[in-house]
C-alpha cells in the first residue's frame, strides 16, 4: 500500500508540499520529523498569516480606533470564534488565550484552586499525567492543605478506572487529567471520567494538549469544566494556548492576573473586572500567534480530524509493527486505545545514545523522560525513545526508523 493510497482522502505527498520543514536535510539526509508530540510543524499558510500581519498590521487590540487596530482586534477575536466553533462551545467569552497548556492549568490553579479549595480537600489526576498537571496542583496542595490523589495506572499503561472510582468521595473537590498521554500514546475514556465525576458534582479539567491534533475534541459533548490546549501542539505558533472554561465557573473566579485591558475601570479606592474573557487576559496579548493559531485551525479543519485519525490509525499500526520485529526492543504503553506515539527502549541502548545515533541518520526523536518522571518510574525505566507522529509522516519514513535502530543495535554490539 502506497502512502497516497493508504486513506484515500488523504493525500500525503500534497500535505508534505504545505510544511517548508518537512524538506531540509540533516547530516546530508533528508530530514525524518518524529517529534512531534512536542512540537508540530508549520504548515506555510500559518507563517504567512504570522508573517502578513507583521509586515502590514502590525498594532495592539482592543484599544484603538485607527484601522490598524480594529483589523487586528477583528482577526484576534475571529480566532477566539474559530477556537470555539473547532471545540464547540457555546459561547466565545468561554475562551480564553493563554501562553499554552502549562498557563491555562495554572490558571485554573490559582484562580478557582484558590478560591474554592480548602484544607483536607482532594484533588484527582492520574499516573500518566505530564508535570504540567502535577506540580502547580503540588504547590496548590502544599499551600492550603489539600490533598492530592493519584489514580494508578496499568501495565499498558491505562488508567485503572476501577480505582479512580474508588477515589471519588465527598471531599473530592476537582478532577485534573490527561485526556491523550504525551509519553504513553494512551487514550484515557475521559468522558466516563467527567461523567463520574459529575454523578458527585465535581469539576473535571480535561489536558488535552495532545488530544486535539488527533480526535475531534468537543468540549459539550465530553461536558468537561476546564480544558486547556497549546496551539503548536496543533500546527500552530508556539507561545498561544487556550483555555476553555464553563461561564457559570469562570464568571465566579477572580482575575489570575492584574493589568491592562482586564479592567473595567480604575481607581486608586477600588477596581473593577473586564467582561469575560478579558478577565483573564491581563496585558498586550500574543496578537500575531493567536491570528496563526486561526489559520492553523482552519488548515487542520480543512484536511479533516476524522481523516487525519484514520490515517494516523493505519501508521501506528504499521510502526507498531515494524517497531515490534526489532530483536529486544520493548515498547511502553501498550494501550488498546492508542494515539500516534510509540515509545520504547533497547536493553543494550541507551535512550539517549539512540537517540543521538539514529539523528546522524537525519531521523528526529524525542528522548528523555518526556515531562511525565512519575511514568518512567512507574515503567521501572530512567527514559525512553519516542517517536511521534502526525499526518504528513510516512510509512517510508518508519521504515528508516527501523533501519536506523538496527544500524544503532550494530554499531553497539562490536
Amino acid at each position: 500500500m502506497t502512502t497516497n493510497t493508504m486513506t484515500m482522502s488523504l493525500n500525503v505527498t500534497k500535505i508534505r508540499q504545505d510544511f517548508p520543514n518537512l524538506h531540509i536535510q540533516v547530516h546530508g539526509k533528508p530530514l525524518v520529523y518524529l517529534d512531534n508530540a512536542a512540537t508540530t510543524f508549520k504548515p506555510k499558510v500559518v507563517i504567512d498569516t504570522i508573517l502578513k500581519h507583521y509586515q502590514s498590521g502590525t498594532s495592539n487590540v482592543h484599544r484603538g480606533i485607527h484601522y490598524l487596530s480594529e483589523r487586528a482586534t477583528q482577526d484576534f477575536e475571529t480566532t477566539r470564534e474559530k477556537v470555539k466553533d473547532f471545540i464547540n462551545a457555546r459561547k466565545a467569552l468561554e475562551i480564553i488565550f493563554t501562553k499554552g497548556t502549562t498557563e491555562s492549568i495554572n490558571l485554573v490553579t490559582n484562580s478557582y484552586g484558590r478560591t474554592f479549595l480548602q484544607k483536607g480537600d482532594e484533588i484527582i489526576i492520574s499516573g500518566m499525567e505530564h508535570h504540567s498537571n502535577i506540580v502547580p496542583w503540588q504547590i496548590l496542595c502544599e499551600e492550603k492543605g489539600c490533598v492530592l490523589r493519584v489514580v494508578p495506572i496499568n501495565d499498558n499503561g491505562e488508567l485503572i478506572f476501577g480505582e479512580f472510582l474508588k477515589f471519588l468521595g465527598p471531599k473530592t473537590k476537582l478532577v485534573s487529567m490527561v485526556y491523550v498521554s504525551n509519553s504513553l500514546g494512551t487514550i484515557n475514556p475521559i468522558k466516563k471520567v467527567i461523567e463520574a465525576a459529575h454523578r458527585l458534582k465535581i469539576p473535571v479539567l480535561v489536558d488535552a494538549a495532545q488530544a486535539v491534533s488527533h480526535i475531534k475534541v468537543d468540549v459539550q459533548d465530553l461536558d468537561c469544566d476546564f480544558l486547556a490546549f497549546s496551539g503548536h501542539k496543533l500546527f500552530g505558533p508556539t507561545g498561544v494556548g487556550i483555555l476553555y472554561g464553563k461561564e457559570e465557573l469562570l464568571e465566579k473566579m477572580p482575575p489570575y492576573q492584574g493589568g491592562g485591558d482586564m479592567i473595567a475601570s480604575v481607581s486608586f479606592e477600588k477596581t473593577t473586572y473586564n467582561v469575560l474573557p478579558h478577565k483573564f487576559e491581563a496585558g498586550t496579548p500574543n496578537v500575531a500567534d493567536v491570528i496563526g493559531l486561526g489559520a492553523a485551525i482552519d488548515y487542520v479543519q480543512s484536511i479533516g480530524l476524522e481523516n487525519i485519525a484514520e490515517y494516523e490509525e493505519e501508521l501506528l499500526a504499521y510502526g507498531t509493527k515494524i517497531l515490534k520485529s526489532i530483536l529486544g526492543l520493548k515498547l511502553i504503553g501498550t494501550a488498546k486505545h492508542k494515539a500516534s506515539i510509540l515509545s520504547f527502549i533497547l536493553p543494550s541502548i541507551h535512550p539517549h545514545d539512540l537517540g543521538t545515533l539514529v539523528n546522524e541518520e537525519g531521523i528526529a526523536i524525542r528522548t528523555g523522560h518526556h515531562c511525565t518522571q512519575p511514568v518512567m518510574k512507574r515503567f521501572n525505566v530512567p527514559a525512553t525513545a519516542r517517536a511521534s507522529l502526525a499526518f504528513y509522516n510516512t510509512k517510508e519514513e518508519l521504515d528508516r526508523l527501523v533501519a536506523a535502530i538496527t544500524k544503532a543495535k550494530e554499531i553497539f554490539s562490536d
